[in-house]
């Protein structure tokens, strides 16, 4: 099991340098009290409160204790998540943006800000804000699996989190689900065009880390040639669409956008789901060239993007492509 413990005060500064993350100690003589639900995500009724009394001991011969406990709850269900609910969830560092400073009001103190942007298997991202130190120090460069204990979801811009000062974040953590978010990410979940949750004004790209490239400086780094993805950004003019094979006919589930095998009966079968369907929805899978000043790139561009630089969505370009063969 797991128990909130709080110290405040002289306690907070006599025990801070003592007590590390993932190190194991004696508490004794704390103060037993009934949880107040609305600000811990730590499932115990009682919660403790550090006293003058209060002893904190560290254990040099623990060994096999569990380590913190996570109940993960998906990104696409934050959406229907209460404004204020402390969760925990998980996900791959999609991209990240730079430090910022920011005074608080009530204190007139200048603290670190950081927003990561954070992509499950649900192909949902939500924007999670760190706060002072881990803020400053966190790298996302290598796309870590975050897991985030106790962040409150916030009604910013649609559904965002903000990780407290009584939150725990663990990167790459040593868990299945950490590894079969890695394994999902790195065979498929980095080609997906996700899709945020927290700004639809901004997206998941505004304000994030910019990495400004040519297409031919791309080419010369031999971007993309390495066992896992590289990521930049370039300006470019679209200059051939290539509309043979631009769209399929893909499961009609919510959160399954996979090609349905035509079962030439009326139905439609979609494997990842195991389920026959009597209809289907179209994607878009539309291949263009872009050019720069200097060179030029075939580029796959996926659902939202292609409707927006073909002006059309998917629906009704199917309906047309059926009227055309007909």
């Amino acid at each position: 099991g797991e128990i909130r413990a709080t110290a405040f005060n002289d306690q907070a500064d006599k025990f801070f340098p003592l007590i590390e993350l993932n190190k194991v100690y004696y508490f004794t003589k704390g103060n037993l009290k009934t949880a107040n639900k609305q600000y811990t995500a730590v499932k115990n009724d009682y919660e403790i409160t550090f006293t003058n009394e209060t002893s904190v001991v560290p254990c040099d011969d623990a060994q096999h204790l569990p380590s913190v406990q996570f109940d993960f709850v998906s990104i696409s269900d934050l959406e229907n998540t209460p404004k204020d609910s402390i969760v925990d969830v998980i996900g791959i560092c999609k991209s990240y943006e730079d430090v910022t400073k920011i005074t608080v009001k009530a204190n007139n103190r200048e603290v670190s800000k950081r927003n990561v942007h954070l992509m499950d298997t649900s192909g949902k991202l939500v924007t999670a804000t760190l706060w002072g130190n881990e803020a400053e120090q966190f790298d996302g460069s290598r796309q870590p699996v975050i897991a985030i204990k106790g962040a409150r979801v916030s009604d910013f811009g649609g559904r965002s989190l903000s990780v407290l000062s009584s939150s725990t974040v663990v990167i790459n953590p040593d868990s299945p689900e950490a590894f079969k978010l890695r394994g999902w990410f790195d065979s498929e979940g980095q080609l997906l065009e996700c899709t945020s949750i927290s700004d639809v004004r901004g997206g998941p790209a505004a304000g994030a880390n910019t990495n400004w490239k040519t297409l031919f400086e791309a080419k010369s780094e031999n971007l993309g040639q390495g066992d896992k993805a590289d990521y930049f950004s370039c300006v470019g003019t679209i200059v051939h669409l290539r509309k043979e094979n631009c769209m399929y006919q893909a499961c009609p589930s919510q959160d399954c956008n996979k090609k349905v095998i035509d079962q030439q009966n009326g139905l439609y079968r979609c494997e990842k789901c195991d389920r026959e369907f009597p209809n289907f929805k179209y994607r878009l899978m539309l291949l263009v060239t872009i050019a720069d000043c200097l060179e030029y790139q075939w580029v796959t561009c996926f659902q939202d993007t292609a409707e927006f630089i073909l002006g059309q969505n998917a629906a009704f370009l199917g309906e047309l492509k059926e009227k055309v063969s007909q």
